[in-house]
């Protein structure tokens, strides 16, 4: 996540203190001028209805059983039909609360009538190298779902083609099945996003044992930061799916929770790879961090080498550069080629041990 996206709820929380318990404030990224989509599935086993919806309002009052009905809201920042929808189905006040604020971490709480569970649906770009975070929120009823969304586009579209070519488990399950299915689209985005970032790290390791630059560091760090971000939406999700599969709420029945076990363990698969990849990032920060010491080592040898075989020269120089007038040596016709006589056996006499001793 962009650091700015972790500040501001912070921030726009703090204008909300001192406020009741219960009263609705959109605290969330998306513009306010953003329009909301609001679409409505009903069916049963045998026939399906979809409409978009201009209000909220116009799905209610909702069919009895045995039809299902899945209200979807693209978009949560207009508080007026969140207080709609909370009005048609007398939804706890703290709930709505919750689906305004859209930093939440994933839970499940029984309100006993209706189910709330919130989740983190991610998407991966791979151009910036970014895990953009969304919350999602489900509410369950006896023959309903609704669903509520920050932007507008999901990793829903499967379960809605499902619906509309009749798969027949998931036309003839109850509003539970379908929350389940809802589930397992966001747990299975997750799948894809750490495919994308396998991708990623393949490109760095051979940039890390190719040519390693700054870009290459900064990589790595991003990606640090990125599952990071990852393994806040999938750690209590996991607990999400626990609870769901213990729950003893009678809106979860004992045939969907044998699917939810399924998501939980694709859950736990999905934490494994996360702490995998972020020891192998580790690994990565540590190789890079290796490798330019060792440049900096090699670097730092070659010039040493250099500063050990002048020391002597220099002494030399200085010797017979000083300003006296009887230098025993100074009249002799062949001093100035003894004096470079002896300056190269020194050097090459310094370097013929410095080979010996695998110094160079």
């Amino acid at each position: 996540m962009q650091f700015t996206r972790l500040v501001s709820p912070i921030r726009k929380r703090s204008e909300k203190a001192g406020a009741p318990p219960g009263t609705l404030a959109y605290l969330g990224d998306a513009p306010t001028t953003q329009p909301i989509t609001v679409t409505l599935f009903q069916y049963d086993e045998r026939e399906l209805s979809e409409r978009t919806l201009a209000e909220p309002a116009e799905a209610f009052p909702l069919p009895e059983e045995p039809t299902v009905s899945w209200l979807n809201l693209d978009g949560v920042h207009r508080v007026e039909l969140i207080e709609q929808i909370g009005r048609a189905l007398s939804l706890h006040p703290l709930l709505l609360e919750d689906l305004v604020n859209t930093q939440q971490r994933p839970k499940m709480e029984d309100y006993g009538a209706y189910l709330f569970i919130v989740a983190r649906m991610l998407d991966y770009d791979p151009e910036r190298r970014h895990i953009h975070s969304e919350q999602v929120a489900l509410v369950l009823g006896r023959e309903y779902l609704v669903s509520f969304e920050e932007d507008p586009g999901d990793v829903f579209n499967p379960v809605r083609a499902r619906l509309r070519s009749g798969a027949p488990r998931l036309r003839k399950g109850g509003p539970d099945y379908l929350a389940y299915a809802l589930l397992d689209a966001v747990v299975d985005g997750y799948f894809h996003i750490l495919e994308q970032v396998g991708e990623v790290i393949a490109d760095l390791e051979e940039e890390l044992v190719s040519h390693p630059t700054q870009e290459t560091l900064q990589g790595i760090y991003r990606l640090k930061r990125e599952m990071i971000a990852l393994r806040r939406a999938v750690w209590p999700l996991r607990d999400v799916i626990n609870s769901l599969l213990h729950s003893e709420s009678e809106l979860i029945q004992s045939s969907t929770k044998v699917y939810l076990r399924d998501v939980y363990d694709h859950t736990i698969q999905i934490v494994d790879a996360v702490e995998s990849i972020r020891d192998l990032l580790a690994g990565m920060l540590d190789i890079y961090l290796s490798g330019t010491s060792n440049r900096l080592n090699e670097i730092m040898k070659v010039l040493t080498i250099f500063s050990t075989l002048f020391i002597p020269l220099t002494f030399l120089a200085g010797v017979y550069g000083m300003n006296f007038e009887y230098f025993p040596e100074l009249k002799w016709w062949f001093g100035y080629p003894m004096f470079w006589g002896i300056s190269l056996t020194i050097a090459l006499t310094m370097l013929a041990f410095f080979r010996r001793r695998g110094w160079m």
